[in-house]
């Protein structure tokens, strides 16, 4: 469980996956603060989608869409002038409730949004994964996607989220999906309405 509240860190292209890991430079004061404080503390961060729009008021409180992933800090390096470079592994998605006012940084009321997996749905994961591994690796470049296939199903799934060259919003509607089941379904669709089994290749983000 989270705790009650968080900091959140809107970026307008980032979403962040549960048990996926997300590398991060750290250079707007409001945010430095934020880091040093999470690492004296739970070492948790919010990621958060910028909505459309968000240019208008960035410096301020743009809108955010609603359900983000929890992450802790894993790794931290203090760089020059207060900057950090952090790594991120995605804990548990939330949906913002409301927001506190009064720090620098953006701290969100938050409720935990557990991922749902029935023993149906990991059955179909299973089977849904072979349907996804085929699709990547007549897709990809070299013809064989960067994931061990040891990652467990749930773990692929998120990652490919995350890390394949989707528009964000693409990628803020599949976190938002109750389950690595109906995520990896729907990231199957969107693959193929894309045209991606046309045999146009891709070439991964996994490695950034």
């Amino acid at each position: 469980m989270l705790p009650r509240t968080i900091p959140i860190f809107p970026l307008p292209t980032v979403v962040l996956f549960p048990n996926v890991f997300l590398p991060l430079h750290i250079f707007e004061p409001r945010y430095r603060e934020m880091v040093g404080e999470a690492l004296s503390g739970d070492r948790l961060i919010g990621m958060t989608l910028l909505r459309p729009g968000w240019q208008d008021d960035y410096e301020g409180r743009p809108p955010v869409y609603q359900t983000g992933c929890a992450g802790l800090i894993t790794h931290a390096d203090r760089l020059p002038e207060g900057r950090f470079n952090i790594v991120l592994r995605g804990l548990s998605r939330f949906r913002i409730t409301g927001e506190e006012a009064g720090r620098g940084f953006r701290v969100a009321r938050v409720e935990s949004l557990p991922e749902m997996a029935t023993d149906a749905d990991r059955a179909l994961l299973r089977d849904q994964r072979h349907r996804l591994e085929a699709l990547l690796t007549s897709v990809l470049e070299g013809g064989e996607h960067p994931f061990p296939t040891t990652m467990p199903d749930e773990d692929l799934v998120n990652a490919l989220a995350q890390y394949l060259p989707l528009e964000p919003i693409e990628r803020q509607a599949l976190l938002e999906k109750p389950g690595p089941a109906a995520r990896c379904d729907s990231l199957i669709d969107l693959l193929e309405m894309r045209g991606l089994s046309s045999g146009r290749s891709w070439t991964s983000g996994a490695a950034h």
